[in-house]
């Protein structure tokens, strides 16, 4: 799994449920994705259903809605890599996440015939590799992570921490504000945590160009670009470049 890897991952983030941009996002050169059920409409369905067109080559994350654990184990059980949890605040809630994601005796995820494991035709060595393999992502996003960082790297089972800037910045009272220098500071804190730990550590940029420093810092994986933002703005784009050419 290459959770284990030292290389750094580009991914980009998926919302829209088409699996033709699934099948465009696998051909485009990313290293992962993350498959976002926290802001969009997609179900438990279009996650399943996205997965074998992403290929295993990529990487695939799922963001679940929130830090349920009837909704870490159903999305464990489409068979995705791993699962990246939103709003993780305090050690307590890290320590809930990882009991809900791993198989007993370690957590309490339950056991069921899913595609996780071919509809049981893997069953057995599923249940043997999945408390080591999947990926157990904690969000940091809120000033309360920020300040209970060192509790949540403290919990055995987390393997990434994922910082989010914008609704850090919200729950600053600086909404969008990512680049206020109280919102960087407390970004750089968890970084500087993160490295410490030896735990790796992702970000989301709004631009490649956004990116290019945290690349340098030693963010292990960077998220960049938005599936529906990124054909909404192409088509503006377009639109907008041959009406001024019409009217020239």
């Amino acid at each position: 799994m290459r959770k284990a890897e030292g290389k750094q991952l580009i991914g980009i983030i998926y919302t829209s449920g088409s699996l033709e941009v699934a099948e465009m996002i696998s051909q485009s050169g990313f290293d992962w994705v993350m498959i976002d059920m926290e802001h969009s409409v997609l179900t438990l369905k279009d996650v399943q259903n996205s997965l074998p067109v992403f290929g295993k080559k990529l990487l695939r994350i799922v963001r679940i809605p929130g830090n349920d654990p009837v909704w870490i184990k159903r999305v464990l059980d489409t068979g995705c890599d791993g699962i990246m949890v939103p709003m993780v605040n305090s050690g307590e809630e890290a320590e809930k996440l990882v009991r809900a994601a791993k198989y007993p005796p370690v957590g309490q995820r339950s056991v069921g015939i899913t595609r996780a494991h071919s509809y049981g035709q893997s069953f057995s060595k599923y249940l043997e590799s999945a408390n080591s393999d999947l990926i157990i992502m904690a969000q940091i996003e809120h000033r309360d992570g920020v300040r209970n960082i060192d509790l949540i790297l403290n919990i055995k089972g987390i393997d990434w921490i994922f910082i989010g800037p914008y609704d850090m910045s919200a729950s600053m009272g600086l909404a969008g504000q990512v680049s206020h220098p109280d919102v960087r500071k407390a970004i750089e804190l968890v970084k500087k945590k993160c490295r410490d730990s030896g735990i790796p550590y992702g970000i989301f940029g709004a631009s490649p160009e956004a990116l290019v420093q945290e690349f340098h810092d030693g963010c292990k994986y960077l998220l960049c670009g938005i599936d529906v933002f990124l054909i909404s703005t192409a088509l503006r784009d377009l639109s907008g470049k041959l009406k001024a050419l019409i009217k020239e």
